[in-house]
């Protein structure tokens, strides 16, 4: 009877998985091993998580997996980097920290530079919708630009075809936490809820939808993460021309698609923020460094000495 049941589980991940804890118990109590039974009862260390396999394909869910964005931008990078190769005969000019002067910037993971953070996020969406999957995208009605227009002007007939410049990406994006006074860390889980989008939902980001993807991603991550949440209405007041119910509608679709799973993980938080850091760096968009001084040093802080300098932290 042992035997028949052992051999149920391990024919199935899932249930040998579940049932590992009521077989543990008797597994003092059987001397037969596996060649006895006849089954090849697997190890619990050699079975494979299945959840967790599932998850590393998702980077907006898994801290392990890659960040579509930094994947997309690598064969642009590639080239630009050859190209600087070329053009400054390998030499590049850079900032080094030495004994006597340390380069910072004021970008940490806690607290990331507002103004940088929303070029590499623009820079990023820049790439998701220029190496796109698919020549034109899958376009669901509440994406639309044609079906849901921004603005009174007339939607052009090629709408679909002409990708934005990171530039115009920048603006939007730019207007949108400005106005609404957004944090730096607010557009990394726009990041985050926009990768999670394409990947729930098997869709692609493309001229024609990517204002209204980036728009509901900026909406929901503005509620779960700043303590004072902008209202529906009040991008309204931004966005002259777009009505209340058009925006709920947005929200709601938006949320549904993602399952309504808005939880980013620290762990994945910081993914984000170190890859956009990357990506920055690969597309000469260096944060600016700034020699540290006493007077920007922090405050009541312990400090320690190296060689003949001083290095707060």
């Amino acid at each position: 009877m042992g035997s028949t049941t052992s051999c149920c589980v391990s024919g199935s991940p899932k249930l040998r998985r579940n049932a590992h804890s009521r077989l543990e118990s008797y597994h003092q109590e059987s001397d037969m091993s596996r060649e006895e039974t006849g089954c090849n009862l697997q190890h619990i260390s050699d079975r494979e998580n299945v959840d967790e396999l599932n998850m590393e394909y998702n980077p907006s869910d898994h801290p392990r997996a890659s960040t579509i964005f930094l994947s997309k931008s690598q064969n642009d990078v590639r080239e630009k980097r050859k190209s600087l190769f070329i053009n400054n005969h390998g030499t590049l000019r850079r900032k080094y920290s030495s004994c006597s002067t340390i380069f910072l910037d004021d970008n940490t993971v806690s607290q990331p530079n507002l103004k940088y953070t929303i070029k590499c996020v623009a820079l990023a969406i820049y790439y998701h919708i220029k190496n796109r999957d698919a020549d034109g995208g899958t376009l669901l009605d509440i994406f639309d630009e044609r079906l849901h227009p921004l603005s009174k002007s007339e939607v052009p007939p090629d709408y679909n075809q002409h990708d934005p410049e990171q530039k115009q990406i920048y603006r939007f994006v730019r207007t949108l936490f400005s106005a609404a006074q957004l944090t730096a860390e607010c557009a990394i889980v726009t990041l985050v809820y926009l990768e999670r989008l394409l990947t729930y939902a098997e869709i692609d980001i493309c001229p024609g939808n990517w204002k209204r993807i980036v728009l509901g991603a900026i909406l929901l991550a503005s509620k779960v993460w700043d303590d004072q949440a902008v209202w529906n209405v009040d991008y309204c007041q931004i966005l002259k021309d777009i009505t209340v119910e058009d925006m709920n509608e947005l929200e709601r679709q938006f949320l549904e698609l993602l399952q309504f799973n808005i939880n980013v993980p620290s762990s994945v938080y910081a993914k984000y923020y170190f890859d956009l850091r990357s990506l920055s760096e690969s597309n000469n968009l260096s944060f600016p460094l700034e020699p540290l001084s006493r007077e920007k040093r922090p405050k009541g802080r312990k400090k320690t000495r190296a060689s003949n300098c001083t290095i707060y932290f």
